[in-house]
């Protein structure tokens, strides 16, 4: 599994969701000028990134089951 691209990918994408979410909270907890300027901004990266990780996840999932 840890030779498979789809799977490293998947892990990547998963990866940076949790990043993104991290920074988002960081920032959140911090507050202060960085919070006002990129609070918005970075949570919409957190959608847009979660929406690319699961349909990644998905994708796996359906090329795996032998669809």
């Amino acid at each position: 599994m840890a030779k498979d691209p789809l799977f490293l990918l998947v892990v990547i994408a998963v990866g940076a969701v949790a990043i993104i979410l991290l920074t988002g909270i960081g920032g959140f907890a911090r507050g202060g000028d960085f919070n006002k300027k990129h609070a918005n901004r970075i949570m919409r990266w957190r959608i847009y990134a979660q929406a690319v990780a699961i349909a990644l996840i998905l994708l796996y999932v359906y090329l795996r089951r032998g669809g």
